[in-house]
């Protein structure tokens, strides 16, 4: 699963020309410089154009509000979702046969939790990234729900089985467009071959601060871990 990732980009001419999006300055300041990206928090995701020239950014709520949803943050909302099961099931199913409903949620790094052996113990984060630490992003589905007279945009991430590198810490891990390529082919209403486990040797995992187990906490510290934790090369 991803419950947790990072956005640590602070400039959206870089995420404009890595992602071909039309409008920089449409990136909010808030998504961005973001080390600790909590679930119900706004993100950035980017969307095909109607005229195909281009990608339009988004902020959007992350946790999918399904159709029925009457309020936020009550019931089913969930973050991510299986991407085996995706196009068959509700209410993922409608949002992934239509191409507009597809999305890419910008990122460039996600955390995931070892469990201590020690009962009690605080569990030990571990931050993964792609091609030493570039941006990339993540298969996606975002839907629109009125909730008290307001428009709610909201996202999900697809997750698929873990590769070898992320299958130590958890059987599952987000699925992440392998590129450019990729990530058009996704927008455009594509899946065979896009939702597999990115191959082992483009990820990298080192042990992240615990301090990030806490929501709400931001900082570039946080992707660094302990003295005591760090690796000798």
């Amino acid at each position: 699963m991803c419950g947790r990732y990072t956005l640590t980009t602070v400039g959206g001419r870089l995420l404009a020309e890595r992602f071909e999006l039309r409008d920089p300055e449409a990136l909010e300041p808030g998504t961005l410089g973001r080390y600790n990206v909590c679930p119900t928090e706004p993100i950035a995701i980017a969307t095909g154009c109607d005229d195909g020239d281009g990608r339009i950014v988004r902020t959007v709520r992350w946790g999918l509000v399904p159709p029925w949803a009457r309020a936020l943050g009550k019931g089913f909302q969930p973050i991510n979702a299986r991407a085996e099961t995706a196009a068959t099931r509700a209410p993922f199913a409608e949002l992934f046969a239509r191409p507009e409903r597809r999305c890419l949620v910008l990122a460039d790094g996600w955390y995931e939790w070892l469990k201590q052996e020690q009962r009690g113990g605080d569990r030990v984060p571990f931050r993964y990234t792609i091609d030493g630490g570039a941006p990339f992003a993540f298969a996606g589905l975002w839907g629109r729900r009125r909730i008290g007279g307001e428009l709610v945009l909201s996202a999900l991430i697809l997750t698929c089985e873990a590769n070898s590198i992320c299958a130590p810490v958890h059987d599952r891990m987000p699925c992440v467009l392998t590129g450019p390529e990729e990530e058009a082919a996704w927008l455009a209403g594509e899946a065979d071959g896009l939702l597999a486990p990115l191959v082992a040797d483009r990820c990298a995992a080192l042990p992240a601060n615990p301090a990030v187990n806490k929501g709400g906490v931001e900082g570039a510290e946080l992707i660094e871990p302990p003295a005591q934790l760090k690796l000798v090369p």
